[in-house]
């Protein structure tokens, strides 16, 4: 085990994954009061070009944190593998005594009296919130802006978006501001901001990971609580905190508890089925060059001993799509139509949320109703193609990181997008179907810039999902790849 003289250096101390600086924690070759200098020297070095944590909290309170965690750690008392990593909550769900602003400027300046469930569970397992990562008005859209704190910028490129919601933890990971972020995802917002930033994210299946309002136990059933990371063991690490039943929440699984070990194991992939999805038989269009890229990863698949072929689930892609948008605006303007219903809150609402919010309220019943049994009927066809595959796998983002000055692209292969998601269509699948779905890596088009692909697992497959994840990533090789920005 190193010694602390092994990292003289604070560099060299963000430089360590999450796995090995949690062992140096716990051994006490590392102290916390050490690892919180290196990470908000980290900060301070690369935030400023990125805006990836935002509402910072004082240093001198945090080191006063760090201190206690040491002094726990001296009297024998470790509290598990997150004791003394600085973390930032994302800043869509309550953490409390921080500000909690949702991206709105309805909320800024608003504190948070207590923790969500998510946050409750990593700040008893030791984590040292030092802000929060910063995420678009309500978690609305794949691109990470918003009119409180501005625009989190592309870990590889700050001319580029980071993807979106949880862009600041995705950028945040990759530039070693944070040695694991937590996020969510209910369209893709795990997922996308981590194809975008060449880390991983895991969307998480319903129920593994305490999510949501308590108000709405029955209701949310799509946007998810779950992990990113620069590797899967560091990704098994959180997911280890995050997971496990809660009263408060009945919808969440009693199988696996917090403390769950969801570290991967090696095994043969020899003869294991890889179903690739691709741009669903033409149906989703793909920037030029991004389907190219994501078909070179499949060959790492192969080079474990896995079949590659190609399915076409038999459905009609346009019906699952309204049925979607149906359901998620059914939920946003669920918990969002008081703040429209109000002249002077509505003023201070982004269109997108209005055009969610106005299109939910014109729902009717038979409308809210067929959409479910549309979102029935998908799960059933991927449950039957998971009797012929192990493993579904097709790209996370249909485009490459774009211009960070656009508020979405509006066109796609030239053909023209008539909703501000339409463009990331490509999470929906996973998303509708509720199963588990890692982004993860896949490569750069020529300019540097990252992409990713999905593989997305049968129901509540979430361990299988991140060993066959493990075993890619050593295949391929593509989270070694750093940002330029480190140098």
């Amino acid at each position: 085990m190193p010694t602390s003289q092994n990292y003289a250096k604070g560099q060299d101390i963000v430089e360590l994954d999450a796995v090995s600086l949690s062992q140096a924690i716990a051994s006490r070759a590392l102290s916390c009061v050490e690892v919180l200098q290196a990470y908000l020297a980290q900060v301070g070095r690369f935030n400023p070009l990125v805006n990836a944590i935002v509402a910072p909290l004082e240093a001198s309170d945090l080191l006063k944190q760090a201190r206690g965690l040491d002094e726990e750690l001296a009297r024998g008392h470790w509290r598990g593998p997150l004791h003394g990593f600085p973390q930032a909550p994302k800043d869509i769900m309550p953490a409390a005594g921080m500000v909690t602003t949702r991206g709105s400027p309805i909320f800024a300046g608003q504190v948070s009296g207590t923790d969500a469930v998510v946050f409750e569970r990593m700040r008893a397992g030791g984590s040292i919130f030092i802000g929060r990562s910063n995420s678009p008005e309500f978690g609305l859209g794949g691109h990470t802006y918003n009119t409180v704190y501005g625009v989190t910028r592309n870990a590889f490129d700050p001319s580029r978006t980071a993807g979106g919601s949880s862009g600041g933890a995705a950028v945040a990971v990759a530039l070693h501001l944070l040695p694991v972020a937590d996020g969510s995802d209910m369209m893709g917002s795990l997922r996308t901001p981590a194809a975008f930033n060449n880390v991983y994210g895991f969307r998480t299946s319903f129920g593994l990971v305490p999510h949501g309002p308590t108000e709405e136990v029955f209701f949310q059933q799509f946007s998810v609580a779950g992990p990113m990371a620069r590797n899967v063991p560091d990704l098994a690490l959180l997911l280890g905190v995050q997971a496990g039943f809660d009263a408060r929440l009945p919808l969440t699984r009693r199988g696996e508890g917090t403390g769950t070990s969801f570290a991967p194991t090696p095994r043969d992939w020899r003869g294991v089925r890889i179903g690739w999805l691709g741009d669903l038989n033409g149906h989703l269009p793909m920037e030029d060059g991004l389907l190219d890229v994501c078909r070179s990863a499949l060959m790492h698949f192969e080079t474990l001993g896995c079949q590659v072929e190609v399915v076409s689930p038999k459905f009609d892609f346009e019906r699952l799509w309204r049925s979607w948008i149906d359901l998620r605006s059914f939920s946003v303007s669920g918990a969002n139509a008081a703040l429209h219903a109000e002249a002077r809150t509505r003023a201070l609402l982004k269109p997108e949320a209005v055009w969610e919010i106005e299109r939910g309220l014109q729902l009717t019943g038979p409308q809210v109703y067929d959409a479910m049994r549309t979102r029935s009927a998908w799960y059933q066809c991927l449950r039957g193609l998971f009797e012929q595959v192990d493993f579904l796998v097709m790209p996370t983002a249909q485009v490459f990181p774009f211009d960070a000055e656009l508020d979405w692209p509006h066109a796609v292969a030239g053909r023209e997008m008539d909703t501000y998601h339409r463009w990331m269509q490509a999470v929906i699948p996973a998303s509708l179907a509720g199963l588990p779905a890692l982004a993860a890596p896949a490569g750069f088009d020529p300019q540097g810039l990252p992409s990713g692909i999905q593989i997305i697992g049968p129901a509540q497959a979430d361990a299988a999902v991140l060993q066959i994840g493990q075993a890619y990533d050593q295949a391929s090789g593509y989270s070694r790849v750093r940002s330029p920005l480190l140098g």
